[in-house]
């Protein structure tokens, strides 16, 4: 069964049990600035499951069904696997009190063995904690569908969802698995999370469920991973046909990032330093970069644009009506991208030059550790130089016949990061060595300040260097541009506001993987051993959500009442691309 025939089939079946089909929105969310990119099939309907719309005036029905277009970049380190993708699409049916969990999980259970004919390996449902009780009644539901059926207690990181950005419904969900991988995602709707962490009951109970088109496609067309399946396969033959240097994993990077790309250009976002447009150039920029390491053509996407195109014209018809601007983007990215490139070059005939005894260093940095090693020193020179992403020049030296020296590489990366967050390298001071009143304020109040960028500037803030005393605190960060009075202002305001609400300020020991999962923000280049330390501020209770998520080593006040008031002293440019603020509390 092919792609456009499950989409098909999906509409097709839930249509007939009383559901409207409705189209897939924008993967730009309207009205919803929480969130850069849709990342879920119900971020469209948050209004219907709080009652301020109504989807039987609207919709003809209570009950919807829809094929939504998402994008997730949270686990982008992992695209290439088997499993994970930026751009997908979720099958996703949705009831806003029109039914609850008895018929959510039994239509599911029909669509999945009958219509599908597939075989579930098991179902989990939600444990229940100190916050939401266990979902009992999920339980008794699957036990009666099929009393042999395989159930498994799982917490809150796997069964319980949502809500999207700050607030928001969420409740429990039950997922099915087959083959020992998560299918089809069910959220019971029970809840609505206020921005103070509280969960009141909903008034309408509604029905969110979410199933990953690619994911189902495996099973159903018995691959080994979403690449191999009929929206892949085209695009990875091309690459093997066209890579003198191929390499599977930096193959699927390539499709899945042109394919995000690819959707998220055709849905008005070009690409910038800023916002949605920052993802979008970085998705394009290790697109270029896994190109130029398995040695495909300049003009390698061409081909694979135009086979996206013929992949989804039939669903999506855009794709093709917005071709020719597609290329126009790409190529525009494409020259920008080889700018710094231009330092390959270079470095590709200094190997050659070291190689032959001609010259030895490049300036005073050594080339060569021996006569079969580059030094990791100067593989990481070219990246502070050129901007020349390192991953590249290491595989040009090993193509030269060289070894690369990386735990040099990772040594003057971590140094560098270093350098940033201090004015001089080894005077750190601050909370981590710091422990008077006044000190651990400002560490808890930097936290506060790396939220507010992020809430006023958009996600692709990263903070790139901190320096905290009694008197003052001090964070570089990645910006494009130097803020206005306004931005300034919003900053001042979003963290004087968290101090008057009175957040508590939680510290959990979690897994690191767990860690990650929930987004806790990471010092850049450091390395976390496998239990870290998080800290969260607000809102209230929440176990493992907050305006502020941040691995860290304390000590911080606990609760946000006890800062005073929050004071912007001095915004400046530290280096190309990072900004420094200089805050205290008065």
């Amino acid at each position: 069964m092919q792609s456009d025939e499950v989409r098909q089939k999906f509409l097709e079946f839930f249509e007939a049990r009383g559901h409207t089909v409705v189209p897939s929105s924008s993967l730009v969310p309207e009205n919803d600035p929480s969130v850069l990119f849709t990342t879920a099939g119900m971020q469209q309907f948050k209004s219907y499951y709080t009652g301020e719309k109504d989807a039987e005036k609207d919709f003809g029905s209570k009950n919807v069904v829809t094929v939504q277009k998402c994008i997730r970049t949270g686990d982008i380190d992992e695209v290439g696997d088997t499993t994970h993708l930026t751009f997908f699409e979720m099958l996703g049916n949705f009831s806003f009190g029109g039914y609850w969990k008895k018929e959510a999980i039994e239509l599911a259970h029909e669509f999945i063995t009958k219509e599908l004919d597939l075989k579930i390996d098991y179902v989990s449902v939600f444990e229940g904690d100190d916050e939401t009780p266990a979902d009992n009644e999920s339980r008794e539901i699957w036990h009666k569908i099929d009393p042999k059926l395989n159930i498994k207690n799982h917490n809150r990181a796997d069964n319980f969802w949502g809500p999207t950005g700050d607030e928001g419904p969420c409740g429990p969900t039950t997922e099915i698995y087959i083959n020992g991988v998560e299918i089809w995602n069910i959220v019971f709707n029970e809840f609505y999370k206020t921005k103070e962490g509280k969960y009141e009951p909903l008034q309408i109970k509604g029905i969110d469920t979410g199933m990953g088109l690619e994911r189902l496609l495996v099973q159903i067309q018995k691959k080994e991973s979403v690449y191999g399946t009929d929206l892949f396969e085209p695009m990875m033959q091309s690459i093997r046909k066209n890579a003198p240097n191929y390499d599977e994993r930096s193959a699927r990077i390539v499709a899945d990032h042109l394919r995000a790309a690819v959707f998220i250009t055709i849905d008005g976002v070009v690409p910038s330093n800023t916002g949605r447009g920052y993802i979008l150039r970085r998705l394009l920029r290790r697109v270029f970069t896994k190109a130029s390491i398995e040695e495909l053509p300049d003009d390698f996407w061409s081909e694979l644009i135009e086979i996206i195109s013929e992949t989804y014209a039939k669903d999506y018809l855009s794709v093709k009506e917005k071709l020719y601007y597609i290329a126009i983007v790409l190529k525009e990215e494409e020259k920008l991208f080889a700018k710094p490139l231009d330092g390959v070059e270079t470095y590709r005939l200094d190997l050659e030059a070291a190689k032959l005894g001609v010259i030895k260093k490049m300036g005073t940095m050594p080339i060569l550790k021996d006569k079969d090693t580059v030094s990791g020193l100067y593989i990481y020179r070219m990246f502070e130089t050129f901007g020349t992403p390192v991953d590249l020049t290491m595989n040009t030296a090993k193509k030269a016949g060289y070894k690369v020296d990386e735990e040099e590489i990772n040594e003057a990366l971590k140094k560098h990061q270093e350098l940033s967050r201090t004015a001089s390298a080894g005077m750190f001071k601050g909370g981590l060595a710091d422990h008077n009143e006044k000190t651990v304020k400002h560490h808890t109040a930097h936290h506060l300040l790396l939220a507010a960028l992020k809430a006023v500037l958009g996600p692709s803030v990263k903070q790139r260097g901190s320096n905290i005393t009694e008197e003052r605190l001090r964070i570089d960060f990645l910006s494009d541009h130097k803020l206005t009075v306004e931005e300034k202002q919003k900053v001042e305001d979003w963290v004087n506001e968290k101090i008057k609400a009175g957040l508590r300020v939680i510290k959990r020991d979690i897994p690191k993987h767990l860690a990650e999962k929930i987004g806790a923000e990471m010092e850049f280049g450091a390395k976390y051993p496998d239990v870290v330390s998080v800290y969260f501020i607000g809102p209230g209770e929440a176990k493992y959500t907050g305006l502020s998520i941040e691995c860290c080593g304390g000590p911080h006040v606990k609760n946000t009442a006890e800062l005073g008031t929050f004071k912007i002293l001095k915004e400046e440019a530290v280096a190309q691309g990072i900004r420094r603020i200089k805050a205290m509390l008065l």
